[in-house]
């Protein structure tokens, strides 16, 4: 391929995290099923929705979680296309999941959970940080694949995403959880020359849905990414 070609083969896709979940008892839902999307998750799913009408998707595809599906619906339905479900999109495995994991809810004061806590670099409690990257970047090359010179959209999970970014950028995978900067409903837009990554985005179509007390502790947003070099 000519590099004036390359130039032309821009393709862009979409990592979007998925909206707010009904979850009244606070419970580290993981991959379970029957977990869905709040009302106010839905009206950020609407709104990421208006925000990429006008952009050239002809791909989408979700975490067959619920919330992801639901999460990928008006996408979908503004571009008149059907969903796709990839199972590498799925949320990170944890021993924690179906538990509360709050300050004084008894999840960290049974011995028996301390072994998950012994190696936060793996991380000991879950997923390797490496397995998530694999899976990750499989997803991410087949939907540029998929929509090669377009654009494409793939609702995920706050972890996954998280990390599959860290790498990309060349940041070290273990981290402090109250720093990801993956709100509810955020993109995390990476732009393919060919079949290479030129620069990672960041944005948050929805942010002013998100509930302020979980905007707190997350990183700001500054400027549109970061751009590689050729």
């Amino acid at each position: 391929m000519s590099s004036a070609d390359q130039t032309k083969d821009i393709t862009v896709v979409h990592l979007m995290r998925h909206g707010e979940v009904a979850n009244p008892d606070g419970v580290l839902y993981g991959r379970l099923a029957g977990y869905h999307l709040s009302e106010l998750g839905r009206q950020m799913a609407d709104r990421v929705a208006e925000h990429l009408a006008p952009r050239d998707v002809t791909h989408v595809v979700a975490s067959p979680l619920e919330r992801a599906q639901e999460t990928a619906t008006p996408i979908a339905k503004a571009h008149g296309l059907d969903i796709a479900t990839d199972e590498r999109l799925i949320e990170a495995e944890n021993v924690f999941q179906g538990k509360t994991f709050g300050v004084g809810d008894g999840a960290l004061r049974r011995p028996e959970n301390w072994k998950h806590l012994v190696n936060p670099f793996r991380p000991s409690w879950g997923e390797p940080y490496v397995d998530q990257v694999i899976r990750m970047m499989g997803a991410l090359n087949a939907a540029k694949d998929q929509a090669r010179g377009h654009e494409a959209v793939l609702v995920s999970h706050q972890l996954p995403i998280w990390i599959v970014r860290s790498y990309v950028e060349k940041r070290r995978l273990w981290h402090d959880p109250r720093q990801r900067q993956c709100t509810l409903a955020s993109l995390t837009t990476f732009t393919y020359q060919g079949d290479k990554i030129v620069s990672v985005g960041y944005s948050e179509p929805a942010r002013d849905l998100v509930p302020a007390h979980l905007l707190a502790g997350a990183k700001p947003v500054k400027g549109k990414g970061k751009a590689f070099g050729a």
